[in-house]
């Protein structure tokens, strides 16, 4: 029978998680974006492409981290939890968009779900974000790179396919 997890004798402890997902856009697209403009930072240099619904990267990173507090409603045996601390990070490499959110928690269980949910919600928002311009992004990999703070730590520093 499905059931949460008993966690009341597990240490409190710091726990980390981060994951990365990746969306591969065609050229279609990037070059799209690249005639749109760019949103600038303080300094002038570009830090966001820019669609008809707004700034993309910026845009996932407010969708990731929404999904990150709402993990636990969306996997239905997840635990809520207070989170402490929530990155994301969005770059453009290549044709690929690289997204990496990394969650902080001191509690009994780890965040390893909410770090895969907001790089993946994150994902979702990036290829919604830029439909208009192409059908064909692909929404990539999505993979755990590291937890610490458990019974098991992890840490996946192979090359991201």
């Amino acid at each position: 029978m499905p059931t949460m997890v008993d966690v009341q004798d597990k240490a409190v402890t710091v726990r980390h998680a981060r994951a990365r997902s990746a969306v591969t856009l065609p050229e279609a697209v990037l070059r799209g974006l690249q005639a749109t403009g760019t949103t600038r930072g303080v300094d002038g240099a570009a830090v966001d492409f820019r669609t008809a619904k707004g700034p993309v990267f910026c845009t996932a990173i407010i969708a990731g981290t929404m999904a990150v507090k709402k993990t636990s409603e969306l996997i239905p045996f997840c635990h809520p939890l207070p989170i402490e601390k929530c990155n994301i990070e969005v770059r453009l490499e290549g044709n690929r968009v690289l997204i990496d959110c990394s969650v902080s928690v001191t509690h009994k269980t780890g965040v390893e779900m909410e770090a895969l949910t907001g790089a993946s919600v994150a994902a979702l928002c990036v290829y919604d974000m830029c439909k208009a311009l192409s059908h064909d992004i692909v929404i990539g990999e999505t993979r755990l790179m590291h937890k610490s703070g458990g019974k098991r730590a992890f840490d996946h520093e192979e090359e991201f396919v």
